[in-house]
């Protein structure tokens, strides 16, 4: 896969103070019920607004308009009231009145801000003016609605101001703007989170934030968690997607089934909540860019598309109805291994292509498995199948991590030959390890469903558990993997990490290298006891040919390249010397200064093969170093050493230790049959 309870975000009211007026003596409160609404009778006489002025001693310039009004089951009535001033709305100046039975009167004010304090209903200030003010001093440039006058008593002291409303495209704020000087007195938000019921496809019926933007309209929109917001792509095939925010009048979504176009929604937003919060709560990260922002969903894009995909670019996920294979692709683990890939390319940013693009699919694989085993939701048990929930067809999953061959397609055990295919098919041994440095060998039942994971070397794995392997694979992309690692440079991140994580020789790190071993991934600098030499840097510029021809090598017949003809050892280019099975020299050079070392190392990767007879060097490559004395060959290879594997080769440097020298590979082929060396990931290090 690629690419209710509102809380209220505004002023809460608060008892500033209480009055109490004609308390009886000896007067007992009797006990409480829940409270019933008023009848009509608790709406007249000495109970009415005007009544209430008078006792509470108001002004003859405020005024009370009853909001609501309460019966308990003892007689006592609860009146809301909101209160103007000449005619003025006031912010603040709420306040409820409770009367008992016996006729114990009190009252909870909002503000004890004294109105008489605001000196005249006539702005100095525009309303232009306040606009411009709340434009300017928000984010939520979109627009800004026409000022109401009101008095602000939110606090210890009344203003007469302008109220604006700012809106941008996913929020909503309240500007306070003084009407008399211009100054800004106050602002927050104006949309409030709900807490919104999904009846989904996969995981059962859900919980997750949504926003109420008005009585009858919610927003499919999680601004706990970056303010995820989720799009009806409404069957369109827009690259990036296109389509219109989800809502809905009742705040609960979808029904359990794919005729409700709110269904697939509810399992992405859910999907998406688990995932947030299993990043936060797993490792502290803050979103999958850990920065607290999230990508935008996009559902039913296309019709019968049976696909889903991040892109990080638009900075969105893509989730497609599915058709005669799948089911609509938003079950969790499918959600979560696609959010998984933004926090790849935030981290490692792992090629999408070759060893790299498997490991970047592994580890969306790893991720999205370790939410659904986060999630506790007996409507999709946590397992190493992948997708289960939303194929049609046999063998009824995806991928699977026990034994990722059980798909007909992927890789149990690392092969030097695989880096060339598919990168879902090459995920296998990276699944397959983590399985088994989670779980272990052999036959067990996971979530219900059986697994039984075999290893590539006949040896017994015990697991370490889950979180313990999920933190191990987790520093390693985020520590130590770049864009270009392959399966040695997995190997040795995670052996660093588990040292980093339970120390060298611990039980953990032991694990991972027999995991490893295992599913015979090659071995690296990095065992569990003692530290690598300091490589030092790498002298060699552009040393896997990632950058192309651009003037760090010496490049005169055009041999690096990305053709599909042949393959990369890591990344997507590599050097392809002859293969023209006729007369021709190709060279490739750099000049470098050697490190000031004893140890000095040239290290290059190379693959032959031939279409000569092993009798004879027909062909041949030869490794040169030009220096102030002359030429030297270090190393000739030829169609001899055809393997049709990549393989390293290591050679001493120490002769030439802190001199300027011309690395030089030199391919000559005589006229007759072709033998095809590659090159990759050269290096000269100090040791």
């Amino acid at each position: 896969m690629k690419r209710w309870r509102l809380a209220v975000a505004a002023v809460s009211s608060v008892v500033i103070g209480t009055l109490s007026v004609s308390t009886p003596s000896g007067a007992a409160e009797a006990p409480q019920a829940p409270p019933q609404p008023a009848s009509s009778d608790d709406r007249r006489g000495g109970a009415g607004p005007t009544s209430v002025r008078a006792q509470l001693g108001l002004s003859a310039a405020e005024s009370l308009v009853l909001k609501d009004v309460i019966r308990d089951a003892d007689g006592t009535v609860h009146r809301r009231y909101d209160r103007t001033f000449k005619g003025l709305p006031v912010m603040g100046g709420d306040l409820i009145v409770h009367r008992s039975a016996r006729g114990q009167l009190t009252v909870d004010w909002a503000s004890d801000a004294d109105l008489s304090g605001v000196p005249t209903t006539e702005p100095l200030v525009t309303a232009a003016a306040a606009t411009g003010l709340a434009a300017r001093t928000t984010d939520l440039r979109s627009s800004v609605s026409d000022a109401e006058l009101v008095v602000y008593a939110i606090g210890d002291e009344a203003s007469l101001a302008w109220r604006a409303t700012a809106t941008g495209d996913d929020a909503r704020e309240l500007v306070f703007v003084d009407a008399l000087s211009g100054d800004r007195i106050a602002g927050w938000s104006d949309i409030h989170d709900a807490d919104g019921t999904g009846k989904t496809l996969y995981s059962g019926q859900v919980r997750f934030n949504t926003v109420k933007v008005s009585s009858a309209k919610y927003e499919l929109r999680d601004t706990a968690r970056g303010n995820h917001r989720i799009f009806d792509a409404q069957n369109g095939t827009g690259d990036p997607p296109t389509g219109v925010l989800m809502t809905d009048r009742d705040n609960v979504w979808g029904n359990f089934s794919a005729s409700n176009r709110q269904s697939a929604a509810a399992d992405v937003a859910y999907g998406h909540k688990v995932t947030w919060d299993f990043y936060k709560n797993t490792f502290g990260r803050n979103g999958i860019r850990n920065n607290g922002t999230t990508p935008r969903s996009y559902v039913h894009q296309g019709t019968n598309y049976e696909n889903a995909y991040y892109d990080d670019v638009c900075y969105c996920m893509v989730y497609g109805d599915g058709g005669s294979t799948f089911r609509p692709l938003v079950s969790l683990d499918v959600v979560s291994h696609e959010m998984s890939h933004g926090t790849t390319a935030a981290t490692a940013d792992l090629i999408y292509f070759g060893e790299s693009g498997g490991l970047n699919e592994a580890t969306s694989d790893i991720f999205g498995t370790m939410a659904e085993f986060y999630a506790g939701n007996g409507n999709d048990k946590g397992d190493y199948y992948i997708g289960e929930k939303i194929v049609k067809v046999a063998p009824g999953f995806l991928r699977r991590m026990d034994k990722p061959s059980l798909d007909g397609v992927s890789y149990n055990c690392w092969s030097s030959t695989m880096g060339y295919d598919d990168v879902h098919y090459t995920s296998g041994p990276a699944n397959h390890f983590f399985y088994l440095l989670a779980e272990g060998s052999g036959a067990k039942v996971i979530g219900g469903r059986n697994h039984n994971s075999p290893t590539c070397n006949g040896a017994n794995v015990a697991g370490i558990g889950r979180l313990a392997a999920g933190k191990i694979w987790y520093r390693a992309l985020n520590v130590y993997m770049t864009s270009t690692a392959n399966y040695l440079v997995a190997r040795d991140a995670t052996i660093r990490a588990a040292r980093d994580l339970y120390g060298a020789n611990s039980n953990q790190c032991k694990r991972v290298v027999q995991a490893w071993n295992a599913v015979k991934a090659p071995s690296g600098d990095w065992k569990c006891s003692g530290t690598p030499a300091p490589r030092g840097g790498n002298v060699v510029l552009n040393p896997g040919f990632e950058a192309g021809s651009n003037g760090q090598w010496s490049d005169p017949n055009g041999v690096i390249t990305n053709s599909a003809f042949a393959w990369p050892r890591s990344g997507s280019r590599y050097a392809y010397l002859n293969g023209v099975g006729s007369d021709a020299t190709h060279t490739l050079a750099q000049t470098i200064t050697v490190p000031n070392s004893a140890s000095a190392k040239l290290r290059f990767w190379r693959l032959i093969y031939t279409e000569d007879s092993p009798f004879d060097a027909y062909d041949t490559l030869k490794v040169q170093v030009s220096h102030s004395g002359g030429t030297t060959t270090l190393k000739t290879l030829s169609n001899q050493d055809a393997n049709n594997t990549y393989t390293r080769d290591t050679l001493s440097l120490s002769a030439y230790a802190g001199q300027s020298v011309t690395l030089r590979f030199v391919g000559t082929e005589d006229f007759l049959l072709a033998t095809h060396f590659l090159i990759d990931d050269v290096s000269v290090t100090p040791n």
